[in-house]
């Protein structure tokens, strides 16, 4: 979240800011800074009337003075304690100020398209989406995985189910080549963790929540992933971090219907590899031109067409800065379809965390967090298969057959 201190000083900056993700509430500006002025003055008559409680006479008895003092000293600490939950919650609802080169706007459509990659495959008219090239190549199966749980939660079969190990494998092994420390995480998280990732409380609708244990499926590897630095303080020769991990991924997705989300497109359980970096503030602008050019390479390798757009103001997440969004085209579905989001939070995902480093000095900073998938699978499977389809086979690319121990998928 941002600072009250950098609210106070960067004002009219966070206000320009804000209003490029067309952020309506910004009064909040205002009631943050009135309620931190609040709790200014708070800790000041506190620490005042502590300095006053020490310096009575320890040897005579308890008095009505000394009584008094007491009681108003517990009601200021109900007091500051009620103010802190207050700012707390309002600094909780505003976003991430976006990066200068990010682009006003509101929906994908103002997005800006900064790099494609491929040409478009040719398929024959009989070409199939994958929704209908499960039963052909006994792939997968929506309807038994509706039965067992409910729509949303697909099967892999055969082939299928190891060409997603495969994959899995695949991308772990390329990102711990460039330097990322693989982790194995929980996949269930408490209250504290998707809070200081920035999921709650933006996203709640979206998780899975379980009410007698207070905990949630996880989102995003990237939960559980920044959590373990949470509340840490690191040496600068320990920077940059940079990590991996492979999870399922749990999301309601309320809202969605049609044929946009149809099959693999959009559903409730998914796995995906995560990349993050943690860095010092002056080095996340380089952490994130690497891993943007970490991820090229990665689809590249994948052989289908792909573009990176730049989203706009109003198309990013909470804790974004700025995002790249990778979108790989199906050929079939005529449209492109979203496979990672790369953003730098900045120092809003790391306020959070209480996540910083001691610099030479020994003064204690902020760090900054970024995060990237590598890859969503679903998606990337589905266009694996709808783009390299022939009548009786789907090829693969080279790059993964060592992965598969298999270079088609056949009836």
């Amino acid at each position: 979240m941002l600072r009250t201190s950098f609210i106070r000083e960067y004002k009219k900056k966070v206000f320009i800011g804000l209003n490029k993700r067309f952020f309506t509430k910004t009064d909040l500006l205002n009631e943050v800074l009135i309620l931190d002025e609040k709790k200014k003055k708070l800790q000041i008559k506190l620490e005042h009337l502590l300095s006053k409680s020490k310096n009575l006479d320890k040897f005579y008895k308890i008095n009505s003075v000394e009584l008094k003092l007491k009681k108003e000293i517990k009601y200021l600490r109900y007091k500051l304690v009620d103010i802190f939950e207050k700012l707390s919650e309002k600094l909780l609802q505003i976003p991430n100020i976006p990066d200068e080169c990010v682009k006003i706007g509101k929906s994908k459509e103002d997005n800006e398209l900064i790099y494609q990659y491929g040409d478009f495959p040719t398929l024959s008219e009989s070409s199939l989406p994958h929704w209908n090239l499960e039963k052909k190549f006994r792939i997968f199966d929506f309807e038994t995985g509706t039965k067992i749980s409910q729509k949303g939660f697909p099967i892999y079969l055969g082939q299928g189910a190891l060409l997603q190990r495969g994959l899995i494998k695949y991308f772990l092994d390329k990102n711990t080549e460039s330097g990322y420390f693989e982790y194995e995480l929980p996949y269930l998280v408490n209250e504290i963790s998707v809070r200081s990732t920035g999921q709650l409380p933006d996203k709640e609708v979206q998780m899975y929540h379980i009410p007698m244990d207070d905990l949630y499926l996880i989102p995003t590897g990237e939960v559980p992933l920044m959590n373990i630095f949470r509340n840490k303080i690191l040496e600068k020769k320990q920077l940059p971090i940079k990590a991996a991990t492979y999870t399922p991924c749990f999301r309601r997705e309320a809202g969605s219907y049609g044929n946009l989300v149809r099959g693999l497109n959009r559903i409730h359980q998914f796995h995906k590899v995560e990349i993050i970096q943690i860095t010092e503030p002056k080095k996340s602008n380089y952490a994130f031109e690497e891993m943007k050019e970490h991820l090229l390479i990665l689809l590249r390798s994948l052989e289908l067409p792909f573009r990176v757009l730049r989203l706009c103001g109003g198309n990013m997440g909470i804790t974004a800065s700025i995002t790249y969004d990778f979108e790989i085209y199906s050929a079939v579905q005529h449209r492109w379809v979203e496979v990672s989001s790369l953003s730098n939070c900045t120092d809003y995902q790391s306020t959070r965390l209480q996540l910083r480093y001691r610099t030479d000095e020994g003064k204690k900073t902020l760090c900054h967090t970024l995060n990237g998938s590598a890859f969503a699978l679903p998606r990337v499977l589905a266009a694996l298969m709808e783009n390299n389809q022939k009548k009786e086979y789907i090829t693969l690319p080279k790059e993964l057959i060592p992965y598969t121990d298999f270079e088609v998928i056949k009836k």
